[in-house]
């Protein structure tokens, strides 16, 4: 067994404030009695443009909303769900909630009618707050089952509006009185796990697990989130509903960083909104820095500009690989050529690029799964080194992080300070700390199997280098285990198929099969950008020869994918056959989780017949196939008439 710790945590920076004796609330308090006049949110306006709130004007607000909640029965220890997407009623209402001691309950604005029945019911919820019309209706065909649920407040029809104006003979002290008597062991957040089988968990997250990794991050981090004497900004566009989205709200109330909210995750709107907001940081997942990295393809393609844009991408690539090595004492550093070509593409390519994202972001962060090694490069060549950590549900968010200075891709980093990570010999990531949540609720043989003697059994796989650097291998009952008896983890092979700019979503199958198989999801944008390409100017072929050329090419470029991710493994873990399917894996049909994860068993279930098809199929391959052939395509993949 492998352990590794950080040092107890260095002394808060005074911008994160002294230590916590409160609760949440209290940082927009301190923030506004200690400065005021120091912007803290940014609302959009109808015009597009972005108009800062100063501490005192959110804390205001604050007060209002919390007095209005105190008229309508509100008390402490009360659970009220915000079943909303990412925006400012979101951080006002949990401000508010907080300053009364009440506990808030995360709920994804997507979710179904019984995942929302069952998280009300389950938690105790006394009041919901919805979005919008569909909220209401949601939530509305499901009031019979819960006893409990006195009000249900819509955000889009003023609700906030008409409870401020109900709280107005509430006195404001009486909400600073329930304010100072919230302790930071009392409960903050229940937020209940993504559910990627079963019924989703939920998670007892105290004031004081929720601020543990923000003031650690914010005294050791926060100086690099912007250039010296600017403050730093940040764009969340992440769910309030997932624990990484809760963690950014917070660094940033804690950490005095001006926020901006996002609630659309299409790529036009985040385009739109990184441009106007100018962010000096960005906070995502590994998905959204893949989308990033095949729009810039696209663009560069369009422009005619490819062979350029892919040169660029390899001179990044090794720039960043030769500047790791020296940072890590193992290699000289990049070269006097290096160096030159990487300056000339600065000024063709990356400046471009960077100015894509608004043209200030001197940093980044990934997390929520591990982000692809090269891809990770890449944007460190560009000049925005992505910080990978890990991080989950029960730790309040990250655990691990990048030491500056010494940051090496593929793995999430190091334990934060005050942090313990082991490996068990089954290869289980185990952690200690002051973020480890309070426990499951309503699940106290949960929560004893989940806990282990004071360390949290978190369910990942991975290894620890001798430097202490932590590597996610994937989720430990995620593990295949073919009909051979060989155990595959399937991560690292998903990842590697979807940074290929034509492959939107990938889940590797093969429990009880005779080898590793996948199902792949085709970007739509993409494929519709690939194919205009695919043919040069004069050449016309017939509708039906041009059909036939479009789905050769398809097969054999997806192929080449495949085999390009099957040469990181062993042969008896590569994929052998694959099948495209006709939709996406998306929130919206309940194939991936909010935080962007594969619900693998609905996969399984939606696409059993498929899978059997697909390995009936190469059952049917003769055996002398050489083993340097691409993998098996079913002929009935029709792919063109599905993402057409």
């Amino acid at each position: 067994m492998r352990d590794f710790g950080n040092a107890r945590p260095a002394a808060p920076d005074p911008v994160s404030g002294p230590v916590m004796t409160g609760g949440l609330a209290d940082s927009v308090f301190d923030t506004a009695s200690r400065n005021p006049d120091l912007p803290l949110v940014a609302r959009r306006s109808d015009d597009g443009s972005w108009i800062p709130m100063t501490a005192a004007e959110l804390r205001d607000e604050v007060v209002d909303l919390a007095r209005g909640l105190i008229a309508c029965g509100i008390r402490p220890g009360n659970r009220v769900a915000i079943m909303a997407r990412t925006r400012y009623e979101w951080t006002l209402l949990s401000c508010a909630l907080w300053a009364i001691g009440a506990e808030v309950v995360p709920v994804h604005p997507t979710s179904s009618h019984e995942q929302v029945e069952w998280i009300l019911r389950d938690a105790g919820c006394v009041a919901v707050v919805v979005e919008d019309e569909h909220g209401v209706m949601t939530v509305g065909s499901v009031c019979g089952s819960l006893p409990r649920l006195r009000h249900v407040w819509q955000l889009d029809v003023g609700a906030l509006d008409d409870l401020v104006e109900r709280g107005r003979p509430v006195p404001a002290t009486t909400v600073d009185s329930l304010r100072r008597i919230v302790l930071p062991e009392s409960t903050a957040i229940v937020a209940y796990t993504s559910g990627t089988s079963g019924h989703p968990r939920g998670c007892a997250l105290s004031h004081r697990n929720l601020a543990s990794p923000c003031d650690t991050l914010l005294a050791g981090w926060r100086h690099t989130a912007a250039p010296p004497g600017e403050q730093p900004s940040i764009l969340v566009f992440l769910p309030f509903s997932h624990v990484y989205g809760l963690m950014l709200q917070g660094l940033c109330l804690r950490g005095g960083i001006l926020m901006g909210h996002e609630p659309e995750l299409s790529a036009e709107a985040l385009a739109s909104s990184l441009l106007t907001f100018r962010p000096t940081y960005l906070y995502a997942v590994p998905y959204v820095f893949e989308k990033l990295y095949k729009k810039f393809l696209q663009t560069a393609q369009q422009a005619g500009r490819g062979a350029l844009f892919e040169r660029a991408v390899r001179t990044a690539q090794d720039y960043a690989l030769a500047a790791e090595r020296q940072r890590l004492g193992t290699g000289p550093g990049p070269g006097f050529d290096l160096r030159l070509q990487h300056a000339l593409y600065d000024k063709a390519v990356y400046r471009k690029l960077r100015a894509a994202l608004g043209g200030r972001v001197c940093g980044a962060v990934s997390g929520g799964s591990p982000l692809n090694r090269e891809l990770a490069l890449f944007f460190a060549g560009i000049g925005i080194l992505v910080h990978d950590g890990y991080g989950l549900t029960e730790t309040s968010g990250g655990i691990t992080a990048q030491p500056i200075g010494r940051e090496k891709s593929g793995t999430v980093g190091r334990p934060l300070p005050g942090v313990d990570v082991r490996v068990a010999e089954d290869g289980e990531i185990l952690v200690r700390g002051p973020s480890v949540f309070q426990g499951y609720v309503g699940d106290d043989h949960g929560t004893r199997a989940a806990l282990r003697d004071g360390w949290l059994a978190t369910g990942d796989i991975g290894r620890l280098d001798s430097e202490g650097y932590l590597s996610i291998t994937g989720r430990k009952k995620d593990v295949i285990v073919t009909s051979g008896g060989k155990s595959v983890a399937p991560a690292a092979l998903e990842e590697r198929l979807r940074v290929h700019p034509l492959i939107h979503q990938a889940v590797v199958v093969g429990d009880n099969r005779p080898c590793v198989g996948a199902l792949i999801t085709l970007d739509p944008e993409f494929v519709a950008h690939w194919r205009g390409a695919l043919f040069t100017r004069g050449d016309t072929p017939g509708r039906e020869g041009r059909d036939a050329r479009e789905e050769n090419a398809l097969r054999q470029e997806i192929a080449r994918a495949v085999a390009a991710a099957n040469c990181t493994v062993s042969r008896s873990e590569s994929i052998r056959v694959f099948r495209v399917l006709p939709e996406p894996f998306d929130v919206a049909n309940g194939l991936l989780t909010p935080s962007m994860k594969l619900r693998r068993d609905a996969i399984a279930r939606r696409y059993a017949v498929e899978i059997d098809a697909m390995y009936q199929s190469a059952s049917r391959v003769p055996r002398e196939r050489r083993p340097e052939e691409l993998p098996t395509w079913d002929d009935s993949d029709d792919v063109f008439r599905r993402v057409r």
